[in-house]
């Protein structure tokens, strides 16, 4: 990841697979290597409520706001954004070129050992109601955990995958930087 011109690395998966501890790690590195980058966790640029009718997930917005976010980052001097989000579909990459002024991302897909996942959902909620990490949203996590991952899967949205299971961050973030390039 030299180039000139901005690139994009899209860091795709289930809920638990590490996409937005793995975007960090690859921005560390980024910073390291001294090359100008910005790294968007598109969740947050999608978190309102309520979602409107018919877009469960907010998805306009998010490509709204991924519009605007990404040419603010650019005129800012970024080379690299690194994306940490869901693409459930193919057609969806068309969507994601246009918010991204035109650039096509490196879409890479972020994988997960079930038992791993669930083990990374009930730590990261632990905190969520009682302290016990049993509630409604842990509950919808570990749900989405696996249709989701069946919904990629279905999709074989094109891309390189990577197992994130018993990995540290630096080393799936280094992997995913020589995969793209």
């Amino acid at each position: 990841m030299t180039e000139a011109a901005p690139s994009v690395l899209f860091l795709n998966g289930t809920v638990g697979v590490g996409k937005t501890t793995v975007a960090d790690a690859v921005g560390a590195l980024l910073a390291e290597r001294g090359i100008p980058h910005a790294v968007i966790d598109l969740d947050a640029l999608r978190r309102g409520w309520p979602s409107p009718e018919g877009d469960r997930f907010n998805n306009a917005i998010e490509l709204t706001n991924l519009r605007s976010v990404a040419a603010n980052y650019r005129a800012a001097g970024a080379q690299v954004l690194v994306l940490a989000g869901v693409l459930e579909e193919v057609a969806a990459i068309d969507d994601y070129r246009d918010a991204l002024g035109g650039v096509t991302p490196t879409i890479i897909r972020l994988t997960v050992d079930p038992r791993e996942g669930e083990r990374r959902l009930r730590a990261r909620h632990r905190a969520d109601g009682d302290g016990d990490g049993d509630t409604a949203e842990l509950s919808w996590h570990l749900a989405r955990h696996g249709e989701l991952d069946g919904v990629l899967d279905a999709a074989a949205i094109p891309g390189p995958v990577i197992d994130t299971t018993a990995r540290d961050a630096r080393a799936i973030a280094l992997e995913v930087l020589q995969t793209a390039g």
